[in-house]
């Protein structure tokens, strides 16, 4: 016998999903994003929502180490003016090689996690759409056999002679 939810929580759930609706809703609705959608790399990511996955990823993540570095170069270029030329020489080259070699890391980051994401995603509502799909009657025959219900106009028309 299936556990039925208690109502407080499908009420829950569903008010959440009007709170995502209307947030989804009004960033289609939004004057820039409708601009972005349609310019060609809008409609390119539109068509390959796993790549735009991938690069939001991407960006959100490098965000961090570009500002550390972009920081490290105003800092390194003040001391220049001080007088330090081959420190900042050398801090930037090894800063830029770090930068490359961080960012190369984030790259395969943000494709294993936009694959685990879309993995989840695909799973997760599989699952829902098989826990919360429709299930057709059981009738109980006197022999033991469980057969579905079925109704005798569904098999109308199945023999005629």
């Amino acid at each position: 016998m299936a556990k039925e939810e208690p109502p407080s929580t499908t009420r829950d759930l569903q008010e959440l999903q009007k709170k995502l609706s209307l947030l989804i809703e009004s960033f289609q609705n939004n004057s820039k994003v409708v601009a972005f959608l349609k310019s060609p790399v809008g409609q390119y990511l539109d068509r390959h929502p796993f790549l735009a996955l991938t690069l939001l990823v991407f960006i959100a993540a490098s965000a961090i180490p570009v500002g550390f570095f972009l920081l490290l170069v105003v800092l390194t270029s003040l001391a220049a003016l001080v007088g330090v030329i081959l420190l900042e020489g050398l801090v930037i080259s090894v800063g830029g090689l770090s930068l490359l070699c961080v960012l190369c890391g984030l790259g395969f980051v943000s494709v294993a996690m936009s694959g685990t994401l879309m993995v989840s995603y695909v799973v997760v509502s599989s699952l829902i759409n098989y826990w919360f799909s429709p299930r057709p009657l059981m009738q109980q025959n006197p022999s033991g056999e469980c057969h579905l219900a079925m109704k005798s106009t569904d098999f109308e028309g199945l023999y005629q002679e």
